[in-house]
């Protein structure tokens, strides 16, 4: 049978548009089955603890199984290049941390991007930065630990969880625009970092408040400031970083993302749970008990705070030749 020029445009219109309606459907109906979320370090770590958090709540509003997956290795690469190479359904979902925008500069020769192959889901939380200095160190301000490091180029040593680490880009970041002369000593993890700062080997620390709270409050560290715009409740009497640096500003963070390409309305749906879960007391509660503040975004305001990290930490790496250890 012969079509008409009218019936072949219907038709073709038709099959055209059977693609959207499959996904608006999909959409609708999601979730349908489990969804994974991968987390990539090691369970009991900051941003798994979050993801577990949101993971339950999510499983609990939509009515499926929010399954978290600890997928560690290459600085949380393996995990990142999971979800970016994953079918965009909304069915495999990335704990993006701060670690994934550092390593956009930091690692040469990625095989996926952060920015182009990820889609923004919705924020969760972020945890500031606490500059420590051992009590015997002679500055008691930001101001007077600049002047010692001018006086004293190369000789104050700063510790970090490791190269590339949050503490690492944010010492770096802090010797950049003080212009000061520090040495990086990396470790393995905080604690050990922790530990010679304490002791006296290292003489400066930017770390997670959380990891040096307690030490603070006891008066084994001393707080020069902190990494926030504003001074935060739970240290009172410590001024910004900011208010002798203009406009340093660091965080670790955690969030959602998923694979480019998944339908909006999957990605709307789950920035609607997420905003429900952060607004739940409990949760905000926990939130606060670990150190952090609940950061509730659009999926639009999400990609515009990774963009804005991806382009300053690749500005600090690439000034400090920062290279993967």
């Amino acid at each position: 049978m012969k079509l008409g020029r009218r019936q072949f445009q219907r038709l073709a219109g038709s099959t055209l548009a059977l693609p959207a309606l499959a996904r608006t459907a999909s959409a609708q109906t999601y979730p349908a089955q489990p969804v994974h979320i991968l987390v990539g370090y090691a369970a009991g770590q900051s941003i798994d603890i979050l993801a577990r958090l949101i993971a339950q709540s999510l499983s609990e509003q939509l009515g499926q199984q929010f399954v978290v997956e600890n997928k560690p290795g290459a600085g949380g690469n393996i995990a990142a290049e999971g979800v970016a190479r994953a079918t965009a359904d909304g069915y495999t979902l990335l704990a993006v941390g701060a670690n994934n925008p550092i390593n956009s500069t930091l690692y040469d020769k990625l095989s996926f991007d952060l920015l182009r192959d990820l889609v923004p889901v919705a924020g969760i939380y972020r945890v500031y930065q606490v500059m420590v200095v051992n009590p015997s160190f002679p500055a008691r301000t930001v101001a007077e630990f600049i002047a010692y490091a001018k006086a004293n180029p190369g000789k104050i040593n700063f510790g970090s969880a490791g190269t590339g680490s949050v503490a690492h880009v944010s010492g770096e970041y802090f010797r950049m625009m003080a212009g000061v002369d520090m040495q990086h000593v990396p470790y393995r993890g905080a604690p050990l970092a922790l530990a010679d700062l304490l002791g006296g080997q290292v003489q400066v620390m930017f770390d997670n408040l959380p990891s040096s709270i307690d030490h603070i409050r006891s008066g084994r560290l001393r707080a020069l400031g902190v990494s926030t715009p504003a001074r935060l409740d739970l240290l009172p009497n410590v001024p910004t970083i900011a208010d002798t640096v203009a406009g340093y500003e660091t965080s670790a963070f955690a969030g959602l993302s998923a694979p480019a390409g998944t339908p909006p309305a999957i990605v709307q749906r789950l920035n609607r749970a997420v905003g429900v879960a952060l607004a739940d007391p409990k949760l905000a509660a926990r939130i606060v008990e670990m150190g952090g503040v609940p950061m509730p975004m659009t999926p639009a305001e999400f990609g515009t705070f990774l963009a804005n990290e991806t382009a300053k930490w690749g500005k600090v790496i690439r000034a400090a030749n920062i290279k993967p250890s």
